[in-house]
Parts: structure tokens; sequence; C-alpha cells
């Protein structure tokens, strides 16, 4: 039987929506997540088949170097030396490993990945998430398999910042020292006749005004509310077709962000909903058209289960993903799988309490 093959990782980061790679904040950083095969089933639940993983970046205007650390458990750990390349108008990342720096396993093969990874911002937090595909370091033509993977941009790393990220760090910081604003020095007034700086250590006296004018005496006045007040104009038809919709308060308070549009076959569409990062406590509140579906559910390898029917109308539908809390280990991190007959949908969400992650369903018959 062929033994499963381990995974080092190399990056391409395409459509990554940085508006700081313009500027001075870039993805230099640690980055720190896990990957899983595609291979196996939806979402297994006998074991996890996740592959923990952490990059560190250090860019230098549109190119950049890195290390990447895989492993899992003591069954395996790898290190790879890597570098690759940004381009601020796509907001495309490229990152390829160069070299195999340490490698410990029991058996198999050792392929290199190639990823295809979406950035994201909620508050503070960073995101990197996508797809890769892999192949073999013996052979660049064989294959080992695709799957998904998901980043968190961390303070610090599991094994130890490498110098040349620590060394870009402190170029940055110097120069955010350099170009921070400079505080203007309090103007002061000079003495003229003295040609000296003159400092007044008095308080400066306001000149008395004129004295108040006295106080009219007041006069009771009757006010009537303005519920009993008549009014000449005439009464107004509130047609209640024409009136809002009154939205939850957890979407109207929150920016809601479209992370998925999905076009059907079924009017009947099966939800399947898991947590997409560590088991910790994640909850979830799903709505369909502003009704909920999923309430505070708590999410984890056993799938949270709903149906929802999408007209055949073609008129869109709207689901929104909402995070009840941000579990043991901050952000909400989800995987919606949607299964649309023999069709199906994985979405990898990211929220928290200030951003619902959006995803619109519309029908289309097939011809």
């Amino acid at each position: 039987m062929k033994m499963k093959p381990y995974y080092f990782c190399i990056f391409l980061l395409l459509g990554c929506q940085v508006p700081s790679l313009l500027h001075a904040q870039d993805i230099t950083g640690i980055w720190r997540g896990h990957f899983r095969g595609n291979e196996g089933l939806e979402r297994l639940t006998v074991y996890d088949d996740r592959y923990k993983i952490e990059v560190q970046i250090a860019q230098t205007r549109d190119m950049f170097r890195g290390v990447t650390y895989s492993y899992k458990n003591a069954a395996f750990y790898g290190k790879a030396e890597a570098s690759g390349t940004v381009n601020p108008k796509t907001k495309k990342v490229v990152l390829r490993e160069l070299k195999i720096l340490e490698v410990r396993m029991s058996g198999g093969d050792v392929c290199v990945m190639t990823c295809f990874l979406q950035y994201s911002r909620l508050g503070e937090d960073e995101f990197l998430q996508g797809t890769y595909t892999s192949t073999s370091t013996h052979d660049s033509l064989s294959g080992c398999g695709n799957g998904s993977i998901f980043l968190h941009k961390v303070a610090t790393s599991d094994f130890h910042k490498e110098s040349f990220l620590d060394k870009k760090e402190k170029e940055l910081h110097a120069a955010e020292t350099v170009h921070a604003p400079v505080k203007k020095p309090e103007t002061v007034k000079k003495n003229p006749a003295t040609k000296s700086v003159a400092k007044s250590s008095k308080p400066y006296k306001v000149p008395p005004g004129p004295k108040p004018l006295p106080i009219p005496e007041k006069k009771s006045i009757s006010v009537v509310p303005e519920q009993m007040q008549v009014h000449s104009d005439s009464t107004l038809n509130i047609d209640n077709k024409s009136m809002p919709v009154l939205l939850p308060y957890v979407i109207s308070s929150r920016s809601n962000e479209l992370v998925r549009e999905i076009t059907v076959n079924n009017t009947d569409v099966n939800l399947n909903i898991y947590d997409d990062g560590a088991i910790d406590n994640d909850t979830v509140s799903v709505y369909y058209d502003n009704k909920l579906i999923v309430s505070k559910a708590r999410i984890s390898d056993v799938a949270v289960k709903a149906t929802i029917h999408v007209e055949p109308s073609g008129q869109l539908h709207r689901l929104v993903m909402v995070a009840d809390n941000l579990g043991d280990i901050p952000p909400n991190t989800s995987l919606l799988v949607v299964r649309d007959g023999e069709k199906k949908y994985e979405v990898r969400i990211v929220s928290n309490e200030q951003k619902n992650a959006v995803i619109t369903f519309r029908y289309k018959k097939i011809e």
C-alpha cells in the first residue's frame, strides 16, 4: 500500500486584498495554521487529518524570503527555505521553496506544495486561506494531491524567529520611527524691547464688561403634547409593503462581507457546517433571508446540518454566517459545505464580533 506523502509548503498567494502592500505594511511576519488533503472524507471524525504549518516571511519591496515549518505530533517535522515575489497591482504573492533544511519522518515521500491563498483582515487579525497542490521532491511530474490551507498572522513563533525576519522587523520599526510625525514646539512671543523670549507667569485678567440686563419675569406657557396637537394636513396612508425590512441586530450592527456567490441547480440545498480550525468551542448562528435557521450552534468535526430553499424564479437569496463568540482561540473559523445534488462547494469562513460572512444563492435550471 502506498504510504501517505508528507508535505512541505510552497506558496502562491493569489488575489490578496492587501491594501497595505502598497504602503509601509506588508505580509512580513509569522503566519501559523493548518492544511489538510482533499483525498480524505469531507471531515474525518476518526482522527484529525490536519497538519500544522508555520510560515515566516520578510518582504522587501516586491520580493521576499521565507521559511516554512510543517509538523504533526512526533510523526513528522520538516523545515524548508523559501523565497517569492509580490505584485502590488494584482495583489498576488508567489512563495517558492528553494531547499529542504530539516526533515524527520518515519517513512513516505517528501512533497512540496504550491498554495493559492486569499488575504483577509478582521479588525487587527490577518488571514491567508485557500487551496494547494503538491508534487514529489524526487519527481516534479509526480503529483502528491491537493487540499486546503488556513493561516493566521501571529506575534510569536512555535519554533524561533529566523534572523532574517528579526532583521527585517527592526528595519521596518526604524523606518516607522524616522517617518513618525514630529511634534511642533510651543510657539511663544518675543518681547521687542529686550529681544528675548518673555513668558508671563501672571494670569491675564479679563477687563470688566457691562452689567448684565435684568432677567424678565417668566410667564407660564401651556404646552400641548405633540400627540394631542391637531394638524391641518391630510392623514398619511402607510403601505406596509413599502416599509423597510427590519434586519436582525447582529446583521444591522456589523459589517457584512460577501465571500462567495453560488448558483445552484436544485431548489433544496443542504448545508453542513464544521469548525475549520482547532476545535475550540466556536459557536455560530445562520440567517437565511434574514430568518434564523441555526441558533448558537457549537461547531466541531461533526456537521451542524441545515437545508435552504432556493426559489426557481431566479431571485437572489442571502445567507449570513454570524460568530456568536470567538471560541478559545480567536477568530471564529468555520467550513461551510454546500451540497447541490451531486455538486459540492466548500466555503471557508473567518468571522468575528464585528464582521459577518455572506454567501448568496441563485437558482439556474440545467438546460
